[in-house]
Protein backbone atom coordinates (compact mmCIF):
# COMPACT_ATOMS: atom_id res chain seq x y z
CA UNK A 1 0.00 0.00 0.00
CA UNK A 2 1.47 3.35 -1.05
CA UNK A 3 2.14 5.90 1.66
CA UNK A 4 -0.34 8.72 1.78
CA UNK A 5 0.90 12.08 0.58
CA UNK A 6 0.99 14.62 3.39
CA UNK A 7 -0.75 17.75 2.15
CA UNK A 8 1.01 21.12 2.44
CA UNK A 9 0.16 23.24 5.48
CA UNK A 10 0.80 26.53 7.15
CA UNK A 11 2.08 26.57 10.72
CA UNK A 12 1.30 29.56 12.90
CA UNK A 13 3.84 29.73 15.72
CA UNK A 14 4.20 31.49 19.05
CA UNK A 15 7.40 31.70 21.07
CA UNK A 16 7.42 30.45 24.65
CA UNK A 17 9.52 31.75 27.52
CA UNK A 18 12.20 29.14 26.85
CA UNK A 19 12.47 29.99 23.16
CA UNK A 20 10.35 26.97 22.27
CA UNK A 21 7.96 27.14 19.33
CA UNK A 22 4.33 26.14 19.82
CA UNK A 23 1.35 26.63 17.58
CA UNK A 24 -1.05 25.02 15.14
CA UNK A 25 -0.84 23.28 11.78
CA UNK A 26 -3.57 24.53 9.47
CA UNK A 27 -4.44 23.14 6.02
CA UNK A 28 -3.71 25.61 3.24
CA UNK A 29 -7.38 25.69 2.26
CA UNK A 30 -8.10 27.16 5.72
CA UNK A 31 -5.17 29.61 5.60
CA UNK A 32 -7.59 32.54 5.59
CA UNK A 33 -8.07 32.08 9.33
CA UNK A 34 -4.40 32.87 9.93
CA UNK A 35 -4.54 36.26 8.21
CA UNK A 36 -7.92 37.14 9.65
CA UNK A 37 -6.38 36.81 13.12
CA UNK A 38 -8.88 34.22 14.33
CA UNK A 39 -6.42 31.49 15.33
CA UNK A 40 -6.47 31.03 19.09
CA UNK A 41 -4.35 29.24 21.68
CA UNK A 42 -4.62 29.31 25.47
CA UNK A 43 -2.73 32.33 26.76
CA UNK A 44 -1.01 30.02 29.25
CA UNK A 45 0.88 28.48 26.31
CA UNK A 46 3.50 31.15 26.93
CA UNK A 47 3.81 30.41 30.64
CA UNK A 48 4.90 26.79 30.17
CA UNK A 49 8.14 25.77 31.86
CA UNK A 50 10.89 23.60 30.37
CA UNK A 51 8.83 20.46 31.12
CA UNK A 52 5.68 21.90 29.50
CA UNK A 53 3.89 22.45 32.84
CA UNK A 54 1.71 25.55 33.12
CA UNK A 55 2.42 25.79 36.88
CA UNK A 56 -1.04 27.09 37.59
CA UNK A 57 -0.41 26.62 41.31
CA UNK A 58 2.32 29.28 41.28
CA UNK A 59 1.24 31.50 38.36
CA UNK A 60 -2.57 31.46 38.51
CA UNK A 61 -2.62 31.88 34.73
CA UNK A 62 -4.24 28.64 33.60
CA UNK A 63 -7.18 26.62 34.90
CA UNK A 64 -7.65 28.76 38.00
CA UNK A 65 -8.92 31.56 35.72
CA UNK A 66 -10.51 29.22 33.17
CA UNK A 67 -7.41 28.88 30.94
CA UNK A 68 -8.58 31.71 28.64
CA UNK A 69 -7.69 31.95 24.98
CA UNK A 70 -5.34 34.39 23.39
CA UNK A 71 -5.35 35.40 19.74
CA UNK A 72 -2.34 34.68 17.51
CA UNK A 73 -1.70 37.74 15.33
CA UNK A 74 0.71 36.74 12.53
CA UNK A 75 3.67 38.85 11.45
CA UNK A 76 3.58 38.59 7.67
CA UNK A 77 7.24 39.58 7.45
CA UNK A 78 8.15 36.26 9.06
CA UNK A 79 6.24 34.15 6.54
CA UNK A 80 8.70 31.58 5.18
CA UNK A 81 8.73 28.23 3.40
CA UNK A 82 9.32 25.02 5.35
CA UNK A 83 11.70 23.14 3.02
CA UNK A 84 11.70 20.05 5.28
CA UNK A 85 7.92 19.63 4.84
CA UNK A 86 5.64 18.97 1.88
CA UNK A 87 6.29 21.44 -0.93
CA UNK A 88 4.16 24.53 -0.49
CA UNK A 89 4.19 24.34 3.32
CA UNK A 90 4.93 27.58 5.16
CA UNK A 91 5.42 28.92 8.67
CA UNK A 92 4.72 32.29 10.21
CA UNK A 93 5.56 33.73 13.61
CA UNK A 94 2.82 35.43 15.57
CA UNK A 95 2.43 37.57 18.66
CA UNK A 96 -0.09 36.49 21.27
CA UNK A 97 -2.77 39.08 22.01
CA UNK A 98 -5.49 39.18 24.61
CA UNK A 99 -9.07 39.09 23.42
CA UNK A 100 -9.28 42.86 23.97
CA UNK A 101 -6.57 43.34 21.31
CA UNK A 102 -3.64 44.18 23.60
CA UNK A 103 -0.39 42.21 23.30
CA UNK A 104 0.05 39.54 25.95
CA UNK A 105 2.45 40.52 28.72
CA UNK A 106 3.93 37.00 28.35
CA UNK A 107 4.77 37.18 24.66
CA UNK A 108 8.56 37.47 24.07
CA UNK A 109 8.03 39.15 20.69
CA UNK A 110 5.74 41.73 22.33
CA UNK A 111 8.30 42.32 25.09
CA UNK A 112 11.06 43.02 22.56
CA UNK A 113 8.70 45.19 20.50
CA UNK A 114 8.01 47.33 23.57
CA UNK A 115 11.74 47.86 24.06
CA UNK A 116 12.13 48.86 20.40
CA UNK A 117 9.32 51.36 20.88
CA UNK A 118 11.46 53.11 23.50
CA UNK A 119 14.24 53.50 20.95
CA UNK A 120 11.80 54.69 18.30
CA UNK A 121 10.48 57.39 20.64
CA UNK A 122 14.04 58.72 20.81
CA UNK A 123 14.51 58.61 17.04
CA UNK A 124 16.88 55.64 17.33
CA UNK A 125 17.04 52.20 15.72
CA UNK A 126 19.14 49.31 17.04
CA UNK A 127 21.08 47.37 14.40
CA UNK A 128 21.58 43.79 15.55
CA UNK A 129 23.26 40.57 14.44
CA UNK A 130 23.55 37.20 16.18
CA UNK A 131 26.14 34.43 16.07
CA UNK A 132 24.74 31.03 17.01
CA UNK A 133 26.87 28.09 18.16
CA UNK A 134 25.40 24.60 18.39
CA UNK A 135 26.42 20.95 18.47
CA UNK A 136 25.47 18.12 16.14
CA UNK A 137 25.33 14.69 17.77
CA UNK A 138 24.52 11.13 16.77
CA UNK A 139 20.87 10.09 16.68
CA UNK A 140 21.15 7.41 19.39
CA UNK A 141 21.02 9.96 22.24
CA UNK A 142 17.56 8.76 23.26
CA UNK A 143 18.77 5.17 23.68
CA UNK A 144 22.06 5.98 25.40
CA UNK A 145 20.87 8.96 27.41
CA UNK A 146 24.00 10.87 26.40
CA UNK A 147 25.19 12.80 23.36
CA UNK A 148 28.16 11.66 21.31
CA UNK A 149 29.89 13.29 18.34
CA UNK A 150 29.03 12.26 14.78
CA UNK A 151 30.93 9.14 13.75
CA UNK A 152 32.69 11.03 10.95
CA UNK A 153 34.41 13.22 13.55
CA UNK A 154 35.74 10.39 15.71
CA UNK A 155 38.46 7.73 15.64
CA UNK A 156 37.62 4.51 17.45
CA UNK A 157 34.86 6.30 19.27
CA UNK A 158 36.99 9.21 20.45
CA UNK A 159 36.86 12.77 19.06
CA UNK A 160 39.62 13.62 16.60
CA UNK A 161 40.63 16.60 18.78
CA UNK A 162 39.91 20.30 18.77
CA UNK A 163 38.30 21.31 15.48
CA UNK A 164 38.41 25.14 15.62
CA UNK A 165 38.20 26.44 12.04
CA UNK A 166 39.04 22.93 10.87
CA UNK A 167 37.86 22.58 7.28
CA UNK A 168 38.12 18.82 7.66
CA UNK A 169 35.35 18.94 10.24
CA UNK A 170 33.28 21.11 7.90
CA UNK A 171 33.91 18.68 5.05
CA UNK A 172 32.99 15.69 7.21
CA UNK A 173 29.51 17.15 7.78
CA UNK A 174 29.27 18.98 4.46
CA UNK A 175 26.00 17.29 3.47
CA UNK A 176 24.33 18.42 6.69
CA UNK A 177 25.77 21.95 6.58
CA UNK A 178 24.84 22.31 2.93
CA UNK A 179 21.24 21.48 3.82
CA UNK A 180 21.30 24.09 6.59
CA UNK A 181 22.69 26.73 4.20
CA UNK A 182 20.24 25.82 1.43
CA UNK A 183 17.23 25.96 3.73
CA UNK A 184 18.41 29.25 5.24
CA UNK A 185 18.58 30.68 1.73
CA UNK A 186 15.11 29.41 0.89
CA UNK A 187 13.78 31.10 4.03
CA UNK A 188 15.58 34.34 3.24
CA UNK A 189 17.74 34.29 6.37
CA UNK A 190 20.83 36.52 6.13
CA UNK A 191 23.17 33.64 6.98
CA UNK A 192 26.83 34.44 6.43
CA UNK A 193 29.89 32.46 7.53
CA UNK A 194 29.77 28.87 8.82
CA UNK A 195 32.73 27.79 10.92
CA UNK A 196 33.78 24.76 12.93
CA UNK A 197 34.16 25.59 16.63
CA UNK A 198 36.27 23.96 19.36
CA UNK A 199 34.05 21.05 20.31
CA UNK A 200 33.55 17.87 18.24
CA UNK A 201 30.50 18.50 16.07
CA UNK A 202 30.22 22.13 17.19
CA UNK A 203 29.55 24.79 14.57
CA UNK A 204 28.79 28.50 14.43
CA UNK A 205 26.60 30.27 11.89
CA UNK A 206 26.65 34.05 11.70
CA UNK A 207 23.60 36.05 10.75
CA UNK A 208 24.14 39.46 9.20
CA UNK A 209 23.14 42.75 10.83
CA UNK A 210 19.56 43.95 10.55
CA UNK A 211 18.21 47.43 11.37
CA UNK A 212 15.25 45.56 12.91
CA UNK A 213 15.98 43.72 16.15
CA UNK A 214 12.66 41.85 16.03
CA UNK A 215 13.53 40.46 12.61
CA UNK A 216 17.02 39.58 13.89
CA UNK A 217 15.46 37.55 16.72
CA UNK A 218 13.11 35.89 14.23
CA UNK A 219 16.14 34.98 12.10
CA UNK A 220 17.80 33.35 15.09
CA UNK A 221 14.76 31.33 16.13
CA UNK A 222 14.28 30.14 12.54
CA UNK A 223 17.97 29.19 12.27
CA UNK A 224 17.64 27.04 15.37
CA UNK A 225 14.68 25.26 13.79
CA UNK A 226 16.52 24.78 10.50
CA UNK A 227 19.53 23.27 12.32
CA UNK A 228 17.19 20.87 14.11
CA UNK A 229 15.15 19.85 11.06
CA UNK A 230 18.25 19.43 8.86
CA UNK A 231 19.81 17.19 11.51
CA UNK A 232 16.73 14.96 11.42
CA UNK A 233 17.00 14.78 7.64
CA UNK A 234 20.58 13.49 7.97
CA UNK A 235 20.01 11.06 10.83
CA UNK A 236 21.55 13.37 13.44
CA UNK A 237 20.42 15.71 16.20
CA UNK A 238 21.32 19.34 16.79
CA UNK A 239 21.35 20.81 20.27
CA UNK A 240 21.58 24.34 21.62
CA UNK A 241 22.33 23.15 25.15
CA UNK A 242 24.87 25.55 26.60
CA UNK A 243 27.11 22.71 27.81
CA UNK A 244 26.26 19.28 26.35
CA UNK A 245 29.72 17.86 27.17
CA UNK A 246 31.57 18.43 30.42
CA UNK A 247 34.96 18.14 28.72
CA UNK A 248 34.28 20.28 25.65
CA UNK A 249 33.49 23.92 24.95
CA UNK A 250 30.06 25.35 25.63
CA UNK A 251 27.88 26.97 22.98
CA UNK A 252 27.24 30.71 23.01
CA UNK A 253 24.85 33.13 21.36
CA UNK A 254 26.84 36.31 20.77
CA UNK A 255 25.10 39.55 19.87
CA UNK A 256 26.57 42.46 17.91
CA UNK A 257 24.69 45.74 18.23
CA UNK A 258 24.95 49.36 17.18
CA UNK A 259 22.40 52.18 17.07
CA UNK A 260 21.54 54.53 14.23
CA UNK A 261 19.67 57.84 14.33
CA UNK A 262 16.95 59.07 11.96
CA UNK A 263 19.58 60.10 9.40
CA UNK A 264 21.19 56.66 9.41
CA UNK A 265 24.25 57.75 11.38
CA UNK A 266 25.82 55.29 13.81
CA UNK A 267 25.65 57.15 17.13
CA UNK A 268 28.35 54.88 18.62
CA UNK A 269 30.92 56.02 16.05
CA UNK A 270 33.80 57.60 17.97
CA UNK A 271 35.10 59.22 14.74
CA UNK A 272 38.69 58.79 15.84
CA UNK A 273 38.14 60.35 19.25
CA UNK A 274 37.39 59.04 22.70
CA UNK A 275 34.51 56.51 22.40
CA UNK A 276 32.54 58.03 25.26
CA UNK A 277 29.11 56.80 24.15
CA UNK A 278 30.43 53.35 23.32
CA UNK A 279 31.93 53.12 26.80
CA UNK A 280 28.75 54.44 28.41
CA UNK A 281 26.71 51.81 26.56
CA UNK A 282 29.13 49.15 27.76
CA UNK A 283 28.70 50.43 31.31
CA UNK A 284 24.91 50.20 31.03
CA UNK A 285 25.17 46.54 30.07
CA UNK A 286 27.78 45.75 32.71
CA UNK A 287 25.85 47.48 35.50
CA UNK A 288 22.76 45.37 34.76
CA UNK A 289 24.51 42.11 33.81
CA UNK A 290 24.09 40.23 37.07
CA UNK A 291 20.42 41.19 37.27
CA UNK A 292 19.85 39.98 33.71
CA UNK A 293 22.04 36.89 33.86
CA UNK A 294 19.00 34.64 34.21
CA UNK A 295 18.00 35.76 30.70
CA UNK A 296 21.50 35.05 29.35
CA UNK A 297 21.70 31.72 31.19
CA UNK A 298 18.13 30.47 31.64
CA UNK A 299 18.69 26.84 32.71
CA UNK A 300 20.67 24.88 35.28
CA UNK A 301 22.93 23.53 32.53
CA UNK A 302 23.67 27.10 31.41
CA UNK A 303 25.87 27.74 34.45
CA UNK A 304 28.25 24.91 33.55
CA UNK A 305 29.43 27.04 30.63
CA UNK A 306 31.00 29.80 32.76
CA UNK A 307 34.43 28.25 33.16
CA UNK A 308 37.65 30.17 33.95
CA UNK A 309 40.08 30.06 31.04
CA UNK A 310 37.36 29.48 28.47
CA UNK A 311 35.82 31.85 25.92
CA UNK A 312 32.72 32.16 28.10
CA UNK A 313 33.20 35.16 30.39
CA UNK A 314 33.27 34.88 34.16
CA UNK A 315 34.06 38.55 34.91
CA UNK A 316 31.75 41.50 34.35
CA UNK A 317 34.21 43.43 32.20
CA UNK A 318 34.83 44.94 28.80
CA UNK A 319 37.69 45.35 26.36
CA UNK A 320 38.76 46.36 22.88
CA UNK A 321 38.89 43.30 20.63
CA UNK A 322 39.26 41.01 23.65
CA UNK A 323 37.28 37.79 23.19
CA UNK A 324 37.56 36.85 26.85
CA UNK A 325 35.50 39.79 28.08
CA UNK A 326 31.78 39.93 28.73
CA UNK A 327 31.40 42.94 26.41
CA UNK A 328 33.82 43.43 23.54
CA UNK A 329 34.26 46.45 21.28
CA UNK A 330 35.33 45.05 17.89
CA UNK A 331 35.27 48.48 16.17
CA UNK A 332 35.11 51.97 17.67
CA UNK A 333 35.16 54.14 14.53
CA UNK A 334 32.96 54.42 11.47
CA UNK A 335 29.70 52.73 10.48
CA UNK A 336 30.91 49.40 11.94
CA UNK A 337 31.37 50.80 15.48
CA UNK A 338 29.52 48.39 17.75
CA UNK A 339 29.54 46.25 20.86
CA UNK A 340 29.61 42.46 21.06
CA UNK A 341 27.80 40.92 24.01
CA UNK A 342 29.41 37.53 24.73
CA UNK A 343 27.63 36.27 27.86
CA UNK A 344 24.56 34.42 26.59
CA UNK A 345 24.48 30.71 25.86
CA UNK A 346 22.95 29.22 22.75
CA UNK A 347 20.02 28.17 24.95
CA UNK A 348 18.90 31.78 25.51
CA UNK A 349 15.56 33.01 24.17
CA UNK A 350 16.69 35.51 21.49
CA UNK A 351 13.78 37.91 22.08
CA UNK A 352 14.34 38.16 25.82
CA UNK A 353 18.10 38.28 25.24
CA UNK A 354 17.88 41.28 22.92
CA UNK A 355 15.46 43.01 25.27
CA UNK A 356 17.93 42.73 28.16
CA UNK A 357 20.91 43.85 26.06
CA UNK A 358 19.10 46.78 24.48
CA UNK A 359 17.72 47.79 27.86
CA UNK A 360 21.24 47.98 29.26
CA UNK A 361 22.45 49.90 26.22
CA UNK A 362 19.60 52.38 26.60
CA UNK A 363 20.77 53.20 30.13
CA UNK A 364 24.15 54.10 28.67
CA UNK A 365 22.52 56.25 26.00
CA UNK A 366 20.32 58.15 28.44
CA UNK A 367 23.01 58.64 31.09
CA UNK A 368 26.77 59.14 31.08
CA UNK A 369 28.19 55.99 32.66
CA UNK A 370 31.75 54.85 33.23
CA UNK A 371 32.56 51.16 32.70
CA UNK A 372 35.93 51.48 34.42
CA UNK A 373 39.24 50.42 32.87
CA UNK A 374 39.23 48.02 29.95
CA UNK A 375 40.53 44.49 30.45
CA UNK A 376 43.79 44.16 28.57
CA UNK A 377 44.85 40.96 26.79
CA UNK A 378 46.94 38.89 29.16
CA UNK A 379 45.82 40.91 32.17
CA UNK A 380 43.31 40.34 34.93
CA UNK A 381 39.92 42.04 34.81
CA UNK A 382 39.96 45.30 36.79
CA UNK A 383 37.64 45.35 39.77
CA UNK A 384 35.99 42.35 41.37
CA UNK A 385 32.62 42.10 39.67
CA UNK A 386 31.85 38.57 38.54
CA UNK A 387 29.01 36.65 37.02
CA UNK A 388 27.40 34.05 39.23
CA UNK A 389 27.92 30.33 38.74
CA UNK A 390 24.76 29.57 40.68
CA UNK A 391 21.30 29.17 39.14
CA UNK A 392 19.44 30.04 42.35
CA UNK A 393 21.46 33.22 42.86
CA UNK A 394 20.67 34.31 39.31
CA UNK A 395 16.96 33.75 39.95
CA UNK A 396 17.01 35.92 43.07
CA UNK A 397 19.05 38.67 41.39
CA UNK A 398 16.49 38.72 38.56
CA UNK A 399 13.47 38.64 40.85
CA UNK A 400 14.64 41.59 42.95
CA UNK A 401 15.83 43.87 40.14
CA UNK A 402 14.25 47.26 39.47
CA UNK A 403 15.92 47.25 36.04
CA UNK A 404 14.28 43.93 35.11
CA UNK A 405 10.93 45.17 36.37
CA UNK A 406 11.25 48.25 34.16
CA UNK A 407 12.13 46.51 30.90
CA UNK A 408 10.12 43.29 31.22
CA UNK A 409 7.22 44.49 33.34
CA UNK A 410 6.37 43.50 36.89
CA UNK A 411 4.05 40.66 35.90
CA UNK A 412 6.57 39.03 33.59
CA UNK A 413 9.38 39.45 36.11
CA UNK A 414 7.30 37.52 38.65
CA UNK A 415 6.15 34.87 36.15
CA UNK A 416 9.65 34.22 34.80
CA UNK A 417 11.30 34.41 38.22
CA UNK A 418 8.81 32.08 39.92
CA UNK A 419 8.97 29.56 37.07
CA UNK A 420 12.76 29.53 37.03
CA UNK A 421 12.92 29.27 40.84
CA UNK A 422 10.86 26.08 40.61
CA UNK A 423 13.30 24.72 38.01
CA UNK A 424 16.34 25.70 40.09
CA UNK A 425 14.95 23.99 43.19
CA UNK A 426 14.15 20.85 41.20
CA UNK A 427 17.77 20.84 40.03
CA UNK A 428 19.06 21.17 43.60
CA UNK A 429 16.87 18.29 44.76
CA UNK A 430 18.24 15.91 42.11
CA UNK A 431 21.04 13.61 43.27
CA UNK A 432 23.50 13.23 40.39
CA UNK A 433 25.94 10.55 39.26
CA UNK A 434 28.69 12.84 40.56
CA UNK A 435 27.19 12.67 44.05
CA UNK A 436 27.11 8.88 44.01
CA UNK A 437 30.53 8.49 42.40
CA UNK A 438 32.26 10.93 44.75
CA UNK A 439 30.49 10.66 48.09
CA UNK A 440 28.88 7.23 48.36
CA UNK A 441 32.22 5.35 48.51
CA UNK A 442 33.78 7.80 50.94
CA UNK A 443 31.15 9.11 53.34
Amino acid sequence: MAAETVPPRIEILVVGMNGDLRGKQIPLEAEKKVWEGTVRLPSSTQSLDIWGDDNDDITGLSLSIGDPDGVCIPDRRSLAPMPWATEGSRQVLSTMHELDGSPSFMDPRAILSAMLQRYEERGLTPVVATELEFYVVEKDWRETGRPRPPESLTWRGQPNGFQLYDMGAVDALEDYLQTVRAWAKVQGLPADATTAEFGPGQFEINLLHRPDALAAADDCIYLKRIAEQAAKRHGLKSTCMAKPYAEHAGSGLHVHASVIDRDGNNILDAAGGEPLLLKSVCAGMLDTMREAQLIFAPFANSYRRFQPGSFAPVDIDWGYGHRGTAVRIPDRDGPAARIEHRVAGADANPYLLLTAILGGMLLGIERTLDPGPATEPGGAAPGNRRLTHDFVTAVEDFAGSAFIRDIFGERYQKLYGDTKRKEALAYLRAVSDFDYRTYLPRI
